[in-house]
């Protein structure tokens, strides 16, 4: 009896401690339109497992005071439009012994039937490792990328990890940072990191605070990355064109290809993903925004207050971007 009842009050604490992201959607918004997910989200990885012909969200918890959550959850979709919330798959005071707190903006690959989770946590990049998208996820046991910046950078943090396969090499990179871009390669067992590849690669153009995102088309290498702060109401999206995944960045002309839309509400669109549904040529930008309606009572607060949201994504005849326009309707 005394076993039962201690489960009952562990599962009661764990329904109430991960209640928070459970609030309702927008009241503002149409059923099935942005944002996409309900809840305080922020930072949108999404993958496409070629396992379980599904999508999938990762994302970073939002609504606690100062980015303070400490678990990630996941989200899957046959069609984009409807999502399925799966659950905690990864609980930092219960499945990592390194770090407790601050678990922001991850990352997922699917390579070899196995799914590999990177993920902030107080300013390092750790790895989790299951076969399974959704749970069963353990943890490396130490980060991968610790506190300390790289040499001569003097201002950012180590956060924000994007994982990447170059489909013509078939080699695995890893890019990450906060007011500079740093990349390395992965070794085969994507828990460790290639000697002597780590390589910064900060856009030029002065833009870039954080959030980077890789996506390869036709022959072309694309660079996205978030800029101004996510607290404000300017955060966006630009890129950038490479030749190789290590190459320098060449920034083109008008290269803002997600920002604000006052005219329905919409402020702070920014750290991004990005999805080509499979056997098509039909792209999606998946990213954050201001609880709408909410941000001028929010304040900065707003900056951890934030939804999900996808809009399409296209290309014009020479391989450019053509700028995102954020929609209340989503995606049809």
């Amino acid at each position: 009896m005394r076993r039962i009842l201690l489960l009952i009050i562990f599962a009661l604490a764990s329904t109430a401690m991960y209640a928070q992201d459970r609030t309702p959607y927008n009241s503002m918004e149409p059923k099935g339109a942005n944002p996409v997910i309900r809840g305080f989200h922020a930072d949108p990885e999404i993958l496409y497992s070629t396992k379980t012909k599904r999508y999938y969200i990762y994302a970073t918890t939002d609504g606690y005071e100062g980015w303070g959550g400490w678990y990630f959850k996941v989200f899957s979709s046959k069609n984009l439009k409807k999502w399925k919330d799966e659950g905690v798959m990864l609980d930092l005071r219960r499945d990592v012994s390194w770090s407790n707190n601050n678990a922001w903006a991850p990352c997922m690959i699917e390579r070899d039937g196995k799914y590999y989770f990177y993920y902030t946590a107080e300013q390092q990049i750790g790895v989790a490792v299951s076969d399974s998208p959704v749970s069963g996820f353990k943890d490396l046991g130490h980060s991968l990328v610790g506190k300390a910046l790289p040499q001569g950078e003097i201002h950012g943090q180590n956060i924000d990890p994007d994982v990447f396969c170059d489909p013509v090499s078939g080699k695995y990179y890893l890019y990450w940072g906060n007011c500079y871009l740093a990349l390395v390669e992965l070794n085969d067992d994507m828990v460790s990191i290639k000697e002597g590849s780590f390589k910064l690669i900060t856009p030029k153009d002065g833009t870039f605070r954080e959030g980077a995102y890789m996506i390869y088309r036709d022959g072309k290498y694309y660079m996205m990355w978030s800029e101004d702060d996510t607290r404000s109401e300017n955060y966006g999206v630009r890129y950038g064109i490479m030749s190789s995944p290590t190459s320098e960045i060449e920034i083109p002309e008008n290269n803002r290809i997600l920002y604000k839309n006052p005219s329905v509400g919409i402020y702070a669109t920014g750290h991004n993903s990005v999805i080509c549904a499979p056997g098509s040529d039909d792209w999606y930008m998946v990213y954050h925004r201001f609880k709408r309606g909410d941000e001028k009572k929010l304040g900065e607060s707003a900056g951890f207050h934030r939804e999900i949201c996808i809009d399409r994504l296209f290309f014009d005849d020479k391989g450019l971007i053509i700028p995102v326009v954020p929609t209340i309707e989503g995606v049809k």
